[in-house]
């Protein structure tokens, strides 16, 4: 799930191998708040598998 209300920039994601959008760090601390669905670059240190963060 992402904001529609922060305009993308050059920096803030990715297409991987599978073809699917992966957001940068910058991103994600742009956006302010991590959405717990264990995004690859997350900043703020959440982990998916034991729900907490670290």
């Amino acid at each position: 799930m992402f904001n529609p209300r922060i305009e993308f920039e050059k920096d803030d994601f990715y297409f991987n191998e599978q073809g699917y959008r992966v957001f940068t760090e910058k991103y994600h601390l742009k956006r302010g708040y991590c959405c717990k669905s264990g995004c690859k670059h997350c900043p703020f240190g959440y982990d998916k598998k034991t729900d907490s963060f670290k």
